[in-house]
């Protein structure tokens, strides 16, 4: 939407004929959603969490194999977060000026280099040019993918898209995080290090050929632009200065137990002074007034992340400790969260074809309280099974959470700024996953045990008691779909001109 009382032509207008998958009696919305025009994206969004959990199983082969310690490998998994915290609004606003299909080839394309340039890489420091040449590329594929089903349902006269196509931009996120460290066991089992790397070469090529041939082109021409004019379209000032702050915080964030107060006090800073220009910038990046006025949106970006911190605390920190506590080795601590994969995806379609706001996401939310409370009663004499029965009820949560926070955001963010809103929820997600490594390694940072573990019970239990309290206090999860995001557009009352 453009000015109160405007259409404007970006949103209005379809990247391309919405009945191209076939006409006769097929309803217009199936045509318009078919297989071929969600498969790329699906694929497309799936890559940045399989890349994010496919290399933990690799690292002490990395390790002996550029002769340095396991702990040096971990920059492999921080480099690619902070890259995608950054990277994932970035690219949702490119694909706003530039045409999600155009950004979305591009980010496979960095995916594909970043494979190689990994697969190939003799020292740890082209591993890490690889790692966050992925995060780049891998960054775009969820934003573009959520701009093209809006305007997509848009060009049908949609108020939203069918709850499944979101429900499976979801499952695609969700189920493989959890399968990521399983599927890492087998590829370095059956070859060595180098596949996580070489997997991103046949995925993306796949990717690369079915975006070509079933994602419509974008209807938007590319227009010249002078650099400031670019620099102004896309707010790189707002760019530079989000970047700055998130790297500064994240920075902090991983130096615990041994905080490192400057970055702290760099990303205080720098976030001070982001503020103050968006404020008065033109074409905000992070637009301060819109999150200020839209208390949907926002709490949504909050949930999120403190749902994640909860899910990937288990996801990493509760491997850890099983390994420890039954001597699995990373492989079979790996196969043993496959059914927390499973529920995810089972929850997060569930979630998707009976959508109800409060509903599901209080359902979430008592989920995840009832995963921590479990794990306060886990000893290192506790059968497997119940292990996985926890790790199941925190699956469940996250599914379903997943699907509906996405909703929630599509909902409420205004239809012009939904590629770099979508990017916000990933960035709010990468947050809570780093705060999770935090916090087990603050816990674990001597030795793995029960005390430990029960300690990050207790943190989970406060986390998913806020989430919770947010949620069943939240009058705007009752808005229409059309209500949420129009009243927030029109409370700020400036946006983007075409």
């Amino acid at each position: 939407m453009g000015r109160r009382g405007e259409v404007t032509t970006q949103d209005s207008t379809p990247d391309a004929d919405p009945t191209e998958h076939g006409t006769g009696n097929v309803p217009p919305t199936e045509r318009a959603f078919g297989p071929r025009f969600v498969s790329p994206m699906l694929l497309g969004a799936a890559l940045n969490p399989i890349n994010s959990s496919v290399i933990a199983t690799a690292l002490v082969s990395i390790a002996a194999a550029m002769h340095v310690s396991v702990g040096q490998t971990s920059i492999l998994i921080s480099s690619l977060y902070l890259t995608s915290a950054i990277a994932q609004p970035t690219a949702g606003r490119l694909s706003e000026e530039f045409g999600p299909r155009r950004v979305f080839l591009v980010g496979i394309v960095l995916v594909l280099v970043g494979g190689i340039v990994g697969g190939v890489g003799q020292d740890l420091s082209t591993l890490v040019v690889s790692r966050v040449l992925i995060g780049l590329g891998t960054s775009a594929g969820y934003p573009s993918a959520m701009l093209l089903i809006r305007r997509r349902a848009s060009a049908i006269g949609l108020q939203s898209p069918p709850a499944d196509v979101l429900g499976a931009l979801a499952v695609a996120g969700a189920a493989t995080i959890a399968i990521g460290p399983t599927i890492g066991g087998l590829l370095v089992g059956w070859f060595n290090w180098r596949a996580a790397f070489l997997i991103n070469v046949p995925v993306t090529v796949a990717a690369v050929v079915m975006a070509l041939a079933w994602i419509p082109r974008d209807s938007d021409a590319v227009r010249g632009r002078t650099p400031r004019e670019f620099a102004l379209r896309i707010d790189l000032l707002g760019v530079i200065g989000f970047g700055g702050a998130m790297t500064a915080l994240l920075v902090f964030l991983l130096s615990l137990p041994h905080p490192d107060w400057i970055a702290l006090a760099v990303s205080v800073v720098v976030a001070a002074a982001l503020v103050v220009w968006e404020l008065r910038a033109t074409n905000p990046f992070l637009d301060v007034r819109l999150l200020s006025s839209n208390g949907v949106l926002t709490r949504t970006y909050v949930r999120n992340g403190l749902t994640l911190l909860g899910v990937y605390v288990i996801l990493y920190g509760l491997t850890q400790w099983i390994e420890v506590a039954h001597g699995l080795s990373a492989y079979e601590a790996g196969l043993a969260l496959i059914p927390m994969g499973v529920l995810s995806a089972i929850s997060a379609r569930v979630a998707s074809r009976h959508v109800r706001l409060r509903l599901s996401l209080t359902g979430s939310a008592v989920l995840l309280v009832i995963g921590a409370v479990s794990t306060l009663f886990l000893t290192s004499h506790s059968p497997l099974a119940a292990i996985i029965v926890v790790t199941g009820v925190f699956g469940l949560a996250s599914g379903s959470s997943n699907v509906t926070n996405q909703t929630a955001l599509y909902r409420a963010a205004p239809p012009r700024t939904v590629g770099t809103a979508s990017g916000l929820l990933r960035t709010f997600g990468y947050v809570g996953s780093i705060a999770s490594a935090t916090i087990t390694g603050l816990v674990f940072r001597s030795h793995v045990d029960d005390t430990g573990l029960h300690t990050i019970s207790l943190i989970l239990i406060g986390a998913g008691i806020v989430v919770l309290l947010m949620t069943v206090f939240d009058r705007g999860l009752g808005q229409r779909p059309s209500n949420a995001a129009n009243t927030a557009a029109a409370s700020v009352g400036t946006t983007r001109s075409p």
